[in-house]
């Protein structure tokens, strides 16, 4: 059996958390994975998400939300790489330090479909500030918008 580390003790800990944040639990985000390489949010469609009542699809709102918030999930999972071997409050109180400074968003077609997974990664992380790129498909694989963030990590 593999021995926990630190990271596994703080990624149990921004399970919990991801799942409380008021915010999140109004769009209904749950986490699909906290793999460094390919973390990923989903979200179930629901009648309360809904921007465009004649077609049935999400709100341009909910898909900014999902995206900014997989922006800066990411930002966070790149600063917690750095930080192997520090403790577990420290990683924790780092987390707590994470906003959102700039975000752009591409719609690139109606988001319509049974759920959404929101991707996302790292393009640069510096001592206070990480750029993000996400990405947001529906259950039939569509990219349904694009992401790039700036989120303050210190």
């Amino acid at each position: 059996m593999k021995k926990r580390s630190e990271i596994d003790d703080v990624l149990d800990i921004i399970h919990d958390v991801v799942e409380k944040i008021p915010f999140n639990k109004v769009l209904g985000l749950t986490v699909d994975s906290l793999n460094f390489d390919q973390p990923s949010v989903k979200l179930t469609m629901r009648p309360e998400l809904i921007g465009n009542f004649i077609r049935g699809s999400l709100h341009g709102g909910v898909i900014s939300g999902t995206l900014d918030f997989m922006g800066g999930l990411v930002a966070f999972l790149g600063v917690l790489k750095t930080m192997q071997g520090q403790p577990v409050q420290a990683m924790a109180e780092r987390f707590a330090k994470i906003g959102t400074i700039d975000l752009r968003i591409d719609y690139l077609r109606p988001g319509l479909g049974e759920h959404f997974i929101a991707t996302g990664y790292v393009l640069r992380t510096g001592k206070k500030v990480a750029v993000t790129r996400m990405e947001l498909h529906n259950d039939k694989r569509q990219l349904i918008a694009v992401g790039t963030g700036a989120y303050t990590v210190a």
